[in-house]
């Protein structure tokens, strides 16, 4: 276990302004095209300091990220599609460019990451929660969208991030049907 470092104003000055640049860059230019050297250069410090004060590119986008799911109204959705939609959109965005706009790495991220595991858990909580709630009992809601995300994050974590063969073979329309039946029924409390 490392000593706690004590933080100086010097180093809060610092450590706040990678942030910034980070979160800019993250957002301008994708977790991919974004570089190290960029981030160093936009908070007009030395590349060595991001990794004395977060260790790694993909920590520091755990501490920064708050990707945006961009999830449909599902109160406009057909009821009786609430759930592929939900799949389809979700594959949309992991499967667009650039992919989920860092979803994957958060992911990653957030097995070893507390931080990163906090973003995730609040991007959901904050994305996620408010669609389901719109689509059935508001009693269900806290419920429902835990088990949405417990089947959202279970495909992301075995088709892009273990890579799990069967899962990553599997189409599209296949995912979209099988995990949107399941999906559904979340959602909805068994309606739909």
């Amino acid at each position: 276990m490392t000593p706690e470092r004590r933080s100086t104003p010097k180093s809060l000055k610092t450590r706040e302004a990678i942030e910034t640049a980070a979160r800019e860059l993250f957002t301008i230019n994708g977790f991919d095209r974004t570089t190290v050297r960029d981030i160093a250069a936009r908070a007009r410090i030395d590349a060595s300091m991001i990794i004395r004060y977060f260790g790694s590119k993909d920590a520091l986008f755990a501490r920064v990220a708050m990707p945006d799911l961009e999830l449909p109204d599902l109160a406009a959705v057909d009821p009786q599609t609430i759930g592929e939609t939900l799949v389809r959109h979700f594959l949309e965005q992991w499967e667009g460019e650039p992919a989920g706009g860092g979803l994957p790495i958060l992911l990653r991220s957030a097995a070893s990451n507390p931080e990163a595991a906090e973003r995730l858990a609040e991007m959901f909580r904050a994305q996620v929660f408010p669609a389901v709630a719109r689509v059935g009992s508001p009693e269900t809601a806290p419920m429902r969208a835990g088990l949405v995300a417990s089947q959202l994050l279970g495909l992301a974590m075995t088709r892009y991030v273990l890579r799990l063969p069967p899962v990553v073979a599997l189409p599209r329309d296949v995912i979209i049907r099988e995990v949107g039946e399941t999906v559904q029924r979340y959602a909805t409390g068994g309606a739909g």
